[in-house]
Protein backbone atom coordinates (compact mmCIF):
# COMPACT_ATOMS: atom_id res chain seq x y z
CA UNK A 1 0.00 0.00 0.00
CA UNK A 2 1.48 3.54 -1.27
CA UNK A 3 1.69 6.07 1.59
CA UNK A 4 -1.36 7.97 -0.02
CA UNK A 5 -3.74 5.57 0.36
CA UNK A 6 -2.36 4.42 3.58
CA UNK A 7 -3.39 7.75 4.84
CA UNK A 8 -6.56 8.13 3.48
CA UNK A 9 -7.74 4.57 5.44
CA UNK A 10 -6.14 5.52 8.99
CA UNK A 11 -7.87 8.95 8.36
CA UNK A 12 -11.70 9.60 10.02
CA UNK A 13 -13.77 10.96 6.95
CA UNK A 14 -14.41 14.17 8.58
CA UNK A 15 -10.54 14.56 8.10
CA UNK A 16 -11.03 13.64 4.21
CA UNK A 17 -11.66 17.14 3.25
CA UNK A 18 -9.04 19.34 4.93
CA UNK A 19 -6.28 16.13 3.26
CA UNK A 20 -7.78 16.67 0.06
CA UNK A 21 -6.96 20.47 0.29
CA UNK A 22 -3.60 19.92 1.42
CA UNK A 23 -2.86 17.47 -1.39
CA UNK A 24 -4.17 20.49 -3.97
CA UNK A 25 -2.10 22.86 -2.50
CA UNK A 26 1.25 20.85 -2.30
CA UNK A 27 0.10 19.77 -6.21
CA UNK A 28 -0.48 23.20 -6.64
CA UNK A 29 2.88 24.38 -5.30
CA UNK A 30 4.97 21.74 -7.47
CA UNK A 31 2.85 22.92 -10.79
CA UNK A 32 3.71 26.38 -10.04
CA UNK A 33 7.82 25.49 -9.03
CA UNK A 34 7.80 23.39 -12.34
CA UNK A 35 6.65 25.96 -14.52
CA UNK A 36 9.33 28.20 -12.57
CA UNK A 37 12.16 26.20 -13.87
CA UNK A 38 11.48 25.34 -17.29
CA UNK A 39 10.82 29.27 -17.87
CA UNK A 40 13.69 29.73 -15.95
CA UNK A 41 15.56 27.66 -18.27
CA UNK A 42 13.92 28.93 -21.45
CA UNK A 43 15.03 32.25 -20.83
CA UNK A 44 18.65 31.47 -20.04
CA UNK A 45 18.43 29.63 -22.76
CA UNK A 46 17.73 32.26 -25.15
CA UNK A 47 20.62 34.76 -23.40
CA UNK A 48 22.83 31.85 -24.58
CA UNK A 49 21.69 32.12 -28.21
CA UNK A 50 22.08 35.91 -27.74
CA UNK A 51 25.65 35.68 -27.02
CA UNK A 52 26.24 34.04 -30.09
CA UNK A 53 25.83 37.10 -31.86
CA UNK A 54 28.88 38.19 -30.35
CA UNK A 55 30.70 34.86 -31.65
CA UNK A 56 29.48 35.68 -35.39
CA UNK A 57 31.06 39.09 -35.25
CA UNK A 58 33.88 38.04 -33.88
CA UNK A 59 34.25 34.87 -36.32
CA UNK A 60 33.62 37.36 -39.68
CA UNK A 61 35.85 40.20 -38.60
CA UNK A 62 38.90 37.48 -37.42
CA UNK A 63 38.02 36.12 -41.26
CA UNK A 64 38.00 39.13 -42.75
CA UNK A 65 40.61 41.93 -43.43
CA UNK A 66 41.25 44.26 -40.88
CA UNK A 67 40.12 47.42 -43.28
CA UNK A 68 36.92 45.55 -43.03
CA UNK A 69 36.08 44.86 -39.55
CA UNK A 70 34.43 48.13 -38.46
CA UNK A 71 31.81 47.11 -41.03
CA UNK A 72 31.44 43.84 -39.73
CA UNK A 73 31.31 44.61 -36.61
CA UNK A 74 28.63 47.39 -37.42
CA UNK A 75 26.48 45.09 -39.21
CA UNK A 76 26.59 42.53 -36.42
CA UNK A 77 25.15 45.18 -34.21
CA UNK A 78 22.94 46.18 -36.04
CA UNK A 79 21.65 42.59 -37.16
CA UNK A 80 19.92 41.94 -33.89
CA UNK A 81 18.61 44.71 -33.19
CA UNK A 82 16.75 45.03 -36.59
CA UNK A 83 15.74 41.53 -36.70
CA UNK A 84 14.09 41.09 -32.97
CA UNK A 85 12.45 44.26 -33.31
CA UNK A 86 10.60 43.14 -37.04
CA UNK A 87 10.14 39.70 -35.17
CA UNK A 88 8.20 41.72 -32.28
CA UNK A 89 6.05 43.94 -34.99
CA UNK A 90 5.02 41.37 -37.48
CA UNK A 91 7.57 37.92 -37.31
CA UNK A 92 6.12 36.23 -34.20
CA UNK A 93 2.52 36.26 -35.93
CA UNK A 94 3.79 35.20 -38.86
CA UNK A 95 5.63 32.13 -37.92
CA UNK A 96 3.29 31.44 -34.65
CA UNK A 97 -0.27 32.46 -36.24
CA UNK A 98 -2.28 29.70 -33.34
CA UNK A 99 -4.38 28.67 -36.15
CA UNK A 100 -4.52 31.26 -38.39
CA UNK A 101 -3.82 29.99 -41.69
CA UNK A 102 -4.52 31.96 -44.83
CA UNK A 103 -3.94 31.43 -48.88
CA UNK A 104 -4.82 27.34 -48.31
CA UNK A 105 -2.24 26.82 -45.22
CA UNK A 106 0.61 28.26 -46.89
CA UNK A 107 0.71 32.02 -44.81
CA UNK A 108 -0.28 32.47 -40.95
CA UNK A 109 -1.77 35.85 -40.53
CA UNK A 110 -2.35 36.90 -36.93
CA UNK A 111 -2.23 40.15 -36.01
CA UNK A 112 0.84 42.43 -35.81
CA UNK A 113 2.40 42.98 -32.60
CA UNK A 114 2.78 40.54 -29.75
CA UNK A 115 -0.69 39.69 -28.13
CA UNK A 116 -0.80 37.11 -25.50
CA UNK A 117 -3.65 34.80 -26.07
CA UNK A 118 -6.67 34.91 -23.46
CA UNK A 119 -5.20 38.33 -22.59
CA UNK A 120 -2.83 36.12 -20.14
CA UNK A 121 1.03 35.60 -20.90
CA UNK A 122 0.94 32.32 -18.71
CA UNK A 123 -1.91 30.91 -21.34
CA UNK A 124 0.30 30.33 -23.66
CA UNK A 125 2.02 26.96 -22.81
CA UNK A 126 2.01 25.19 -19.60
CA UNK A 127 5.60 25.25 -19.61
CA UNK A 128 6.65 28.72 -19.87
CA UNK A 129 5.51 32.07 -21.10
CA UNK A 130 4.36 34.09 -23.79
CA UNK A 131 6.70 36.54 -23.24
CA UNK A 132 9.79 33.86 -22.78
CA UNK A 133 8.58 31.69 -26.22
CA UNK A 134 8.94 35.16 -27.79
CA UNK A 135 12.35 35.90 -26.25
CA UNK A 136 13.62 32.78 -27.27
CA UNK A 137 12.21 32.85 -30.17
CA UNK A 138 13.48 36.45 -31.63
CA UNK A 139 16.97 34.89 -30.67
CA UNK A 140 16.83 32.81 -33.80
CA UNK A 141 15.31 34.97 -36.25
CA UNK A 142 18.44 37.20 -35.76
CA UNK A 143 20.53 34.64 -36.39
CA UNK A 144 18.85 33.47 -39.86
CA UNK A 145 19.72 36.92 -41.03
CA UNK A 146 23.33 37.27 -39.64
CA UNK A 147 24.26 34.17 -41.30
CA UNK A 148 24.24 36.29 -44.28
CA UNK A 149 26.08 39.09 -42.96
CA UNK A 150 29.34 36.89 -43.50
CA UNK A 151 29.34 35.67 -46.66
CA UNK A 152 28.71 38.92 -48.24
CA UNK A 153 31.94 40.81 -46.21
CA UNK A 154 34.01 43.63 -47.50
CA UNK A 155 31.81 44.39 -51.20
CA UNK A 156 27.91 45.06 -50.36
CA UNK A 157 26.72 48.54 -49.26
CA UNK A 158 25.75 49.16 -45.45
CA UNK A 159 22.21 50.48 -46.16
CA UNK A 160 20.90 47.76 -48.86
CA UNK A 161 22.21 45.40 -46.52
CA UNK A 162 20.39 46.34 -43.88
CA UNK A 163 17.29 46.82 -46.04
CA UNK A 164 17.99 43.04 -46.81
CA UNK A 165 17.63 42.13 -43.03
CA UNK A 166 14.79 43.96 -42.64
CA UNK A 167 12.76 42.13 -45.30
CA UNK A 168 14.02 38.94 -45.11
CA UNK A 169 13.79 38.66 -40.77
CA UNK A 170 10.31 40.34 -41.19
CA UNK A 171 9.22 38.06 -43.80
CA UNK A 172 10.83 35.60 -45.37
CA UNK A 173 12.14 33.44 -42.04
CA UNK A 174 9.17 33.55 -39.97
CA UNK A 175 6.75 31.99 -43.04
CA UNK A 176 8.96 29.85 -44.20
CA UNK A 177 9.43 28.70 -40.08
CA UNK A 178 5.83 28.42 -39.69
CA UNK A 179 5.16 25.73 -42.57
CA UNK A 180 7.36 23.42 -39.08
CA UNK A 181 7.31 25.46 -36.11
CA UNK A 182 4.13 27.13 -36.43
CA UNK A 183 2.06 24.60 -37.30
CA UNK A 184 1.96 24.06 -41.17
CA UNK A 185 2.13 21.60 -43.84
CA UNK A 186 5.53 20.22 -42.56
CA UNK A 187 4.64 20.09 -38.95
CA UNK A 188 1.40 18.48 -40.00
CA UNK A 189 3.45 15.46 -42.28
CA UNK A 190 5.99 15.19 -39.39
CA UNK A 191 8.72 16.62 -40.93
CA UNK A 192 11.30 17.02 -38.07
CA UNK A 193 13.88 20.25 -37.65
CA UNK A 194 14.62 20.26 -33.43
CA UNK A 195 16.30 23.38 -33.08
CA UNK A 196 16.82 24.80 -36.76
CA UNK A 197 19.48 22.80 -38.99
CA UNK A 198 16.41 23.72 -41.81
CA UNK A 199 14.51 26.87 -40.57
CA UNK A 200 17.43 28.82 -39.33
CA UNK A 201 20.82 27.91 -40.86
CA UNK A 202 19.50 26.38 -44.13
CA UNK A 203 17.85 29.48 -44.40
CA UNK A 204 20.19 31.96 -43.92
CA UNK A 205 22.38 29.90 -46.12
CA UNK A 206 20.09 30.24 -49.02
CA UNK A 207 20.23 33.77 -48.05
CA UNK A 208 23.89 33.78 -48.50
CA UNK A 209 23.62 32.17 -51.33
CA UNK A 210 21.25 34.58 -53.30
CA UNK A 211 23.60 37.37 -52.20
CA UNK A 212 27.00 36.10 -53.01
CA UNK A 213 25.70 35.47 -56.68
CA UNK A 214 24.64 39.18 -57.40
CA UNK A 215 27.14 40.65 -55.69
CA UNK A 216 30.22 38.55 -57.43
CA UNK A 217 33.62 38.15 -55.88
CA UNK A 218 35.85 40.42 -54.43
CA UNK A 219 38.07 42.21 -56.32
CA UNK A 220 41.50 39.77 -56.59
CA UNK A 221 39.55 36.80 -55.13
CA UNK A 222 39.71 34.59 -58.80
CA UNK A 223 42.64 35.72 -61.44
CA UNK A 224 43.23 34.29 -64.42
CA UNK A 225 40.73 31.66 -63.41
CA UNK A 226 42.51 30.57 -60.04
CA UNK A 227 41.27 31.53 -56.80
CA UNK A 228 43.97 33.52 -54.40
CA UNK A 229 44.07 33.42 -50.67
CA UNK A 230 42.62 36.34 -49.45
CA UNK A 231 43.97 36.20 -45.72
CA UNK A 232 41.54 37.03 -42.72
CA UNK A 233 43.56 39.62 -40.26
CA UNK A 234 42.75 37.81 -36.46
CA UNK A 235 42.66 34.03 -36.43
CA UNK A 236 42.35 34.77 -32.42
CA UNK A 237 39.56 36.73 -32.87
CA UNK A 238 38.16 34.00 -35.23
CA UNK A 239 38.60 31.72 -32.62
CA UNK A 240 37.43 33.21 -29.95
CA UNK A 241 34.05 33.56 -32.09
CA UNK A 242 33.72 30.19 -32.59
CA UNK A 243 34.02 29.15 -28.82
CA UNK A 244 31.20 31.67 -27.89
CA UNK A 245 28.87 30.35 -30.73
CA UNK A 246 29.86 26.55 -29.26
CA UNK A 247 28.88 27.86 -25.52
CA UNK A 248 25.61 29.51 -27.39
CA UNK A 249 24.88 26.63 -29.13
CA UNK A 250 24.03 24.76 -25.76
CA UNK A 251 21.06 27.35 -25.45
CA UNK A 252 20.20 27.11 -29.15
CA UNK A 253 19.75 22.99 -28.59
CA UNK A 254 18.97 22.85 -25.59
CA UNK A 255 16.75 25.61 -25.21
CA UNK A 256 14.82 24.22 -27.99
CA UNK A 257 13.62 20.98 -25.85
CA UNK A 258 10.77 23.48 -24.87
CA UNK A 259 11.21 22.72 -21.23
CA UNK A 260 13.85 21.97 -18.61
CA UNK A 261 13.48 17.85 -18.35
CA UNK A 262 16.34 16.83 -16.86
CA UNK A 263 17.08 13.79 -19.00
CA UNK A 264 15.85 15.30 -22.88
CA UNK A 265 18.12 18.91 -22.11
CA UNK A 266 20.82 16.66 -20.76
CA UNK A 267 21.04 14.13 -23.76
CA UNK A 268 20.61 16.93 -26.12
CA UNK A 269 23.66 18.75 -24.57
CA UNK A 270 25.65 15.37 -24.85
CA UNK A 271 24.74 15.08 -28.77
CA UNK A 272 25.15 18.34 -29.39
CA UNK A 273 28.62 18.59 -27.58
CA UNK A 274 29.87 14.99 -29.98
CA UNK A 275 28.60 16.49 -33.16
CA UNK A 276 31.00 19.59 -32.67
CA UNK A 277 34.22 17.55 -31.80
CA UNK A 278 33.61 14.73 -34.39
CA UNK A 279 32.87 18.10 -36.57
CA UNK A 280 36.83 19.38 -35.69
CA UNK A 281 38.42 16.19 -35.95
CA UNK A 282 37.39 15.26 -39.25
CA UNK A 283 37.50 18.93 -40.67
CA UNK A 284 41.51 18.08 -39.18
CA UNK A 285 42.00 15.39 -41.09
CA UNK A 286 40.22 16.24 -44.46
CA UNK A 287 42.11 19.86 -44.69
CA UNK A 288 45.51 17.43 -43.70
CA UNK A 289 44.59 15.66 -47.08
CA UNK A 290 43.54 17.97 -49.30
CA UNK A 291 45.84 20.77 -48.46
CA UNK A 292 48.59 19.16 -47.03
CA UNK A 293 48.52 20.90 -43.83
CA UNK A 294 45.92 21.21 -40.97
CA UNK A 295 44.00 24.31 -41.67
CA UNK A 296 42.75 26.25 -38.47
CA UNK A 297 39.63 28.39 -40.52
CA UNK A 298 38.60 25.09 -42.25
CA UNK A 299 38.99 23.28 -38.56
CA UNK A 300 37.29 25.89 -36.99
CA UNK A 301 34.38 25.73 -39.43
CA UNK A 302 34.59 22.10 -39.12
CA UNK A 303 33.35 22.67 -35.81
CA UNK A 304 30.43 24.91 -36.49
CA UNK A 305 29.49 22.86 -39.33
CA UNK A 306 29.30 19.91 -36.76
CA UNK A 307 26.67 22.12 -34.71
CA UNK A 308 24.77 22.65 -37.99
CA UNK A 309 24.54 18.99 -38.55
CA UNK A 310 23.45 17.90 -35.56
CA UNK A 311 20.89 20.64 -34.79
CA UNK A 312 18.24 18.84 -36.55
CA UNK A 313 18.35 15.74 -35.12
CA UNK A 314 20.01 16.32 -31.48
CA UNK A 315 16.81 14.83 -29.81
CA UNK A 316 15.97 11.50 -32.02
CA UNK A 317 19.28 10.25 -32.57
CA UNK A 318 21.63 7.77 -30.81
CA UNK A 319 25.17 8.84 -29.67
CA UNK A 320 27.25 7.39 -32.56
CA UNK A 321 24.71 8.55 -34.98
CA UNK A 322 25.62 11.71 -33.41
CA UNK A 323 29.35 11.67 -33.79
CA UNK A 324 28.69 10.42 -37.48
CA UNK A 325 26.28 13.17 -37.76
CA UNK A 326 28.64 15.59 -37.20
CA UNK A 327 32.16 14.00 -38.48
CA UNK A 328 29.96 13.95 -41.95
CA UNK A 329 29.32 17.79 -41.69
CA UNK A 330 33.23 18.23 -40.98
CA UNK A 331 34.02 16.58 -43.89
CA UNK A 332 31.37 18.38 -46.40
CA UNK A 333 32.59 21.87 -44.34
CA UNK A 334 36.31 21.50 -46.02
CA UNK A 335 35.36 19.94 -49.43
CA UNK A 336 32.31 22.63 -49.28
CA UNK A 337 35.00 25.46 -49.44
CA UNK A 338 36.52 24.14 -52.30
CA UNK A 339 33.72 23.41 -54.33
CA UNK A 340 32.47 27.36 -53.96
CA UNK A 341 36.08 28.41 -54.98
CA UNK A 342 35.43 26.43 -58.41
CA UNK A 343 32.21 27.63 -59.14
CA UNK A 344 34.07 31.44 -58.54
CA UNK A 345 30.99 31.83 -55.73
CA UNK A 346 33.26 33.98 -52.99
CA UNK A 347 32.52 33.26 -49.53
CA UNK A 348 35.25 35.04 -47.24
CA UNK A 349 34.10 33.03 -44.17
CA UNK A 350 32.84 30.23 -45.02
CA UNK A 351 28.75 30.70 -43.78
CA UNK A 352 27.95 28.64 -47.22
CA UNK A 353 29.57 25.29 -46.54
CA UNK A 354 28.67 25.59 -42.88
CA UNK A 355 25.43 26.98 -42.57
CA UNK A 356 23.90 25.66 -46.07
CA UNK A 357 25.57 22.73 -46.89
CA UNK A 358 25.62 21.59 -42.97
CA UNK A 359 21.73 22.62 -42.76
CA UNK A 360 21.20 20.37 -45.92
CA UNK A 361 23.09 17.24 -44.58
CA UNK A 362 21.90 17.92 -40.58
CA UNK A 363 17.86 18.42 -41.93
CA UNK A 364 18.43 14.89 -44.47
CA UNK A 365 20.35 13.00 -41.21
CA UNK A 366 17.38 12.83 -38.95
CA UNK A 367 15.65 10.49 -42.04
CA UNK A 368 18.98 8.24 -42.06
CA UNK A 369 19.27 8.37 -38.59
CA UNK A 370 16.51 8.97 -36.14
CA UNK A 371 15.09 6.36 -33.47
CA UNK A 372 11.56 7.54 -34.88
CA UNK A 373 10.18 5.63 -37.45
CA UNK A 374 8.08 9.00 -38.37
CA UNK A 375 11.05 10.74 -39.38
CA UNK A 376 11.92 9.67 -42.90
CA UNK A 377 14.36 10.47 -45.96
CA UNK A 378 11.43 11.89 -48.15
CA UNK A 379 9.69 13.91 -45.32
CA UNK A 380 13.33 15.45 -44.55
CA UNK A 381 13.71 16.03 -48.20
CA UNK A 382 10.76 17.65 -48.95
CA UNK A 383 11.44 19.73 -46.18
CA UNK A 384 14.76 20.82 -47.69
CA UNK A 385 12.86 21.73 -50.93
CA UNK A 386 10.25 24.24 -49.38
CA UNK A 387 13.34 25.48 -46.98
CA UNK A 388 15.02 26.65 -50.39
CA UNK A 389 12.06 28.92 -51.13
CA UNK A 390 14.15 30.98 -49.13
CA UNK A 391 16.69 31.47 -51.98
CA UNK A 392 14.68 33.05 -54.79
CA UNK A 393 12.79 34.94 -52.29
CA UNK A 394 16.30 36.46 -51.35
CA UNK A 395 17.48 36.34 -55.08
CA UNK A 396 14.42 39.05 -55.47
CA UNK A 397 14.83 41.50 -52.78
CA UNK A 398 19.05 41.79 -53.62
CA UNK A 399 17.70 41.93 -57.25
CA UNK A 400 14.79 44.76 -57.09
CA UNK A 401 17.98 46.84 -54.43
CA UNK A 402 20.55 45.86 -57.22
CA UNK A 403 18.56 47.60 -59.61
CA UNK A 404 17.54 50.28 -57.49
CA UNK A 405 20.19 51.75 -54.71
CA UNK A 406 22.67 49.27 -55.89
CA UNK A 407 24.30 46.35 -53.37
CA UNK A 408 28.01 46.59 -53.93
CA UNK A 409 30.03 49.17 -52.86
CA UNK A 410 32.72 51.52 -55.90
CA UNK A 411 35.93 49.41 -56.61
CA UNK A 412 37.79 52.45 -54.63
CA UNK A 413 35.62 51.85 -51.35
CA UNK A 414 36.42 48.36 -52.09
CA UNK A 415 40.36 48.42 -52.19
CA UNK A 416 40.56 51.33 -49.60
CA UNK A 417 38.20 48.88 -47.25
CA UNK A 418 34.50 49.97 -46.04
CA UNK A 419 35.82 51.03 -42.32
CA UNK A 420 36.53 54.62 -44.06
CA UNK A 421 34.00 54.46 -46.84
CA UNK A 422 31.24 53.59 -45.38
CA UNK A 423 32.06 54.88 -41.53
CA UNK A 424 34.61 57.18 -41.99
CA UNK A 425 36.72 55.12 -39.17
CA UNK A 426 39.23 52.57 -38.31
CA UNK A 427 39.33 49.99 -36.58
CA UNK A 428 42.91 49.60 -35.34
CA UNK A 429 43.74 53.43 -36.09
CA UNK A 430 47.41 54.11 -35.81
CA UNK A 431 48.48 50.48 -36.06
CA UNK A 432 50.74 50.43 -39.93
CA UNK A 433 51.03 46.78 -38.99
CA UNK A 434 47.65 46.46 -40.76
CA UNK A 435 48.07 48.74 -43.71
CA UNK A 436 48.53 46.30 -45.99
CA UNK A 437 45.44 44.63 -44.89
Amino acid sequence: MNMKNFLLCAIPLCALAPLNGAEEAVEKTAENALFTVNNLWIMIAAMLVFIMNLGFATVESGLARAKNCTNILFKNLLVPAIGILTFAVCGFGLMYPEGHWGIAGVFGFKAFGLTPPDGSPEAFNGMFTYWSMFFFQSMFAATAATIVSGAVAERIKLNSFLLFTLIYAAVVYPVIGSWGWGGGFLDKMKFHDFAGSTFVHSVGGWGALAGVILLGPRIGKFVNGHSMPIMGHSMPLATIGVFMLWFGWFGFNGGSVLSADPAMVSYVLVTTTLGAVAGIIAAMFTSMFVLKKPDLSMTLNGCLAGLVGITAGADCVSIPSSILIGAVAGIIAVLAVLCFDRLRLDDPVGALSVHLCGGIWGTLAVGIFSVNPDHTILKQLIGVVCAAVAFPCALAIFYVLKKTIGIRVSVDEELRGLDLGEHGMEAYAGFQIFSNQ
